[in-house]
């Protein structure tokens, strides 16, 4: 526990600079802003800036008060113009009495196809004793940037601080960085604990979620271009580079985001386009597929070659994806990228092979993941590593030949393949394929629910089990469901199928306990999901 005194003496904001951090909010071949903080007693201030040895500059800077549950600050932003792409800078920010030392920065080249960034997500790091320590990343961060001199700027997918709503971490975060995001464009997209909170952040009571990224908005609004949907900016917002056009997606809102992707991405005319929502599309975990947000968002999120994420702190790699098909060549779809954790946070025993993956890495050591992504023309390639240049995967993405490297096609059953979260169910259910009869999709119920972690009993021509907190019983030849709440009628009557199994309406398994399934057409899979990230296991008396 620390009071808001300590905290200011130690380290809350003062009159002198800090925080400063470089971003894209406009032409990255002719502009640079800067953002930093002060105490409130600064009023004003502006950047000065200028090529190696030439006349300095001055950018006036726009100001904004941050009441944040620690402190109260000033955020100042300053945008560099009239740049000369490819070229070299030096800047200095503050006002006339207290001031930064002099920083350097490298602008675009002029209409590049080439250039490096690197990505990295769930840097956060942190428990609630102050202070956030974020010392180490900095180190990390700083080897990786020894080993990658050409990375021109970092990309997150989000988590980039363990509980957003508190100063106390984000002031650990910019801190950590320091001696990196003074000279490297630092363009964050939100996660889930970067707009999480508690009442008291100590102890870690009554947590809540700011729809609004309260605390992220505030601090980055200058940072960050002003063009995402209207109510959700900043959050959510976009940039050009060279030959790429990036969109970063926040975490609420997706309705809104859904209609700004679309009208977003049909302006940029861009050879490659990127993204990076927090939340996984093509999961490795017990998740959802982003079910609450990703239907409402499919159509925008599918206008990118590549979307970045993050969350599970684990790796993986999807085949190119659209409505619910998996494809071979990258026109076909869009690449899910599924970055490791940044800062030595693993997953641990999250994580199993998945349908529409056709690359994932159990990242469960020690060590921190990230991504260097190299654009060169129509040719992208993508390496992920772990610390210590460990190369986890290497992609090429090839426009001009429509092809992946690494070959890996998607697979396409003959008899449709039964799923669980995107999981075969196995060895034991390789004779047990879905049927599709008078246009109904029927699944072998008892083998689902087993294969899921549920006690089943199976009588003469029934099939009872408990699941997701509800009862159901289906008998042999009948479309009557009995549930703990009542009974239903099915689109179709249970039949005796392959190996004598009970098969039952897809859509009647999904009622009774509360799934959902997906049919992919092109791939012949029937995958049923749940919102539950529960792992069941058979009660053992």
């Amino acid at each position: 526990m620390i009071t808001k005194e300590e905290w200011k003496n130690f380290r809350g904001s003062q009159k002198s600079p800090d925080h400063i951090m470089l971003s894209i909010n406009g032409n990255a071949e002719t502009s640079m802003t800067v953002t930093w903080r002060t105490c409130t007693e600064i009023e004003s201030g502006y950047a000065l800036y200028r090529e190696l040895g030439g006349e300095w500059r001055r950018a006036d800077a726009q100001v904004s008060r941050f009441d944040s549950d620690m402190d109260s600050s000033n955020i100042f932003s300053a945008h560099m113009t009239q740049l000369i792409p490819g070229t070299e800078y030096e800047y200095t920010c503050g006002n006339d009495g207290f001031r930064s030392e002099v920083f350097t920065f490298k602008t675009a080249e002029k209409d590049t196809d080439s250039f490096e960034f690197l990505c990295l997500s769930d840097i956060q790091h942190g428990a609630a004793e102050p202070p956030a320590d974020y010392s180490e990343l900095g180190k990390i961060v700083k080897e990786i940037l020894r080993l990658h001199p050409n990375v021109s700027f970092i990309l997150t997918a989000g988590d980039n601080t363990n509980c957003g709503q508190t100063d106390i971490q984000w002031t650990g975060l910019l801190d950590g960085l320091k001696g990196i995001i003074e000279h490297l464009p630092f363009m964050m997209a939100l996660g889930n604990h970067d707009d999480m909170g508690f009442e008291n952040y100590f102890e870690y009571s009554n947590k809540y979620y700011s729809e609004k990224a309260e605390y992220f908005c505030k601090q980055f609004g200058g940072a960050y271009p002003d063009n995402g949907p209207e109510d959700w900016k900043t959050a959510n917002y976009s940039f050009d580079y060279g030959n790429s056009h990036f969109c970063v997606i926040g975490t609420s809102g997706p309705e809104y985001v859904n209609e700004w992707l679309l009208k977003d991405t049909a302006k940029s005319d861009k050879t490659w386009k990127f993204g990076s929502h927090h939340f996984p599309i093509c999961y490795q975990g017990s998740d959802l597929a982003c079910d609450d947000s990703y239907p409402m968002m499919r159509d925008g999120m599918e206008k990118f070659d590549v979307m970045f994420s993050g969350h599970e702190h684990c790796f993986s790699r999807s085949y190119p994806r659209r409505n619910e098909n998996l494809y071979d060549k990258p026109s076909d779809g869009t690449i899910f990228y599924n970055m490791g954790s940044g800062h030595r946070n693993p997953c641990k025993l999250l994580v199993t092979p998945k349908l529409w993956n056709c690359a994932y890495y159990p990242h469960e050591e020690e060590l921190s993941m990230y991504t260097i992504v190299k654009v060169c023309g129509k040719r992208l390639t993508l390496t992920s590593y772990l610390e210590g240049d460990r190369v986890v995967d290497e992609c090429v993405i090839d426009k001009e030949t429509d092809s992946i490297s690494p070959i890996a096609l998607a697979p396409i059953f003959s008899a449709a393949r039964l799923m669980f979260k995107g999981a075969d169910l196995g060895i034991s259910t390789r004779t047990l394929p879905c049927n599709r009869i008078d246009g109904v999709w029927y699944a072998p119920v008892a083998a689902l629910l087993r294969y899921i972690g549920f006690d089943v009993e199976m009588g003469k021509g029934t099939v009872k089990s408990t699941a997701y907190g509800h009862t159901a019983t289906f008998t042999e030849n009948s479309k009557t469901v009995f549930t703990d709440s009542g009974s239903f009628e099915m689109a179709g009557e249970v039949k005796r199928l392959n190996r004598d199994q009970l098969y039952v309406p897809a859509e009647g398994i999904c009622r009774a306990f509360k799934m959902r399934y997906s049919y992919y057409d092109r791939n012949n899979i029937l995958s049923f999901e749940h919102e539950s990230e529960h792992d069941p296991v058979p009660f053992q008396p």
